[in-house]
């Protein structure tokens, strides 16, 4: 090996979206800064309005302010960089920030697909058990569960730092990526890595199949005791409210299973590039107006907030 190529890379350069025209470029960064205001914002009005309006202060609204709160981080986790890229053609990252932004992906988006089994659990309970929800469903059991699935994401994604160390990066410091994660990375370094695709394919299939598989099996109690309900009309709400729950389900756990579950190594590149992007942008997009923004009570807190600000501005 020559000494070119045993000189250790200390920073990457993300190529991001980099065969396309500059001004399709440009015209991309302003629509994902688009989405990302109303992404952040349309998170933080739901975490905003679940803290002043005490309609709201339900186990429910307890976990649909955390998604908010996990879905805020993880889409700035990727897309702010994705922005500086697209729209200052600024595509460096240090080592130790590529290596930060990959944890903190995996651990955000972990720590999600174990909210969203905890989500599922409490619409059982509310819908299958109804009598016993306030019993079961107690604040302290809330806070349990939302702490549980913060050390459950955090824990298991630190296994990914310990396989990025063992890597070493000596040759092209090029990512075909628009954000650091694992699979560029590997395909990147000149260590042998094929063990470790099989420990991060076996890691990451235990955690999202086994979530997917917690989620839907509570769904499908709550499908069955919705086709058991007397009133038609009860039915079909319920039916409506599920039906829009399994769609974003259905978005963040098929890029998820494409993105992760698939041996890697089979996936191009271009693939990745677009799922990636529809999990990290559009995904967090969508779950504020799926699980709350159409729901007739935050509706109203919304516009009672709006009211009584506009009251305080012009008396």
């Amino acid at each position: 090996m020559g000494a070119e190529n045993e000189t250790a890379v200390t920073e990457f350069i993300l190529e991001g979206f980099s065969g396309l025209d500059q001004s399709l470029q440009l015209f991309l960064s302003l629509v994902l800064l688009l989405i990302y205001l109303t992404t952040v914002m349309g998170n933080a009005t739901i975490i905003f309005l679940v803290c002043v309006d005490r309609r709201l202060q339900t186990p429910m609204y307890f976990f649909i302010s955390n998604l908010s709160f996990l879905e805020i981080w993880f889409t700035s986790s990727t897309s702010i960089k994705l922005f500086v890229i697209l729209s200052s053609g600024k595509r460096t990252i240090s080592l130790s920030s590529c290596f930060a932004q990959c944890y903190f992906y995996s651990a955000l988006g972990g720590t999600e697909l174990v909210l969203l089994v905890v989500m599922s659990f409490d619409r059982y309970v509310a819908i299958c058990q109804p009598l016993h929800y306030a019993a079961i469903m107690k604040p302290q059991l809330c806070i349990h569960l939302v702490v549980a699935t913060w050390v459950t994401g955090i824990t298991l994604s630190t296994y990914r730092l310990v396989l990025l160390y063992k890597l070493t990066f000596c040759g092209s410091n090029k990512i075909h990526h628009f954000f650091c994660d694992n699979s560029p990375l590997f395909k990147l370094s000149s260590s042998d890595t094929s063990l470790l695709w099989k420990i991060d394919s076996a890691l990451s299939s235990l955690v999202i199949l086994g979530s997917l598989c917690l989620t839907l099996a509570f769904y499908m109690g709550i499908l069955f005791c919705i086709l058991h309900l007397p009133a038609a009309s009860g039915r079909k709400k319920a039916f409506t409210t599920c039906s829009s729950h399994l769609i974003t389900l259905a978005i963040g756990y098929g890029s998820c299973i494409a993105l992760y579950v698939c041996p890697s190594e089979d996936v191009s590149l271009e693939t990745n590039r677009v799922v990636a992007l529809l999990h990290t942008v559009l995904y967090p997009f969508l779950n504020p107006f799926i699980y709350s923004l159409r729901n007739k009570t935050v509706i109203l807190a919304l516009n009672e907030a709006i009211a009584r600000a506009t009251m305080q501005l012009f008396p």
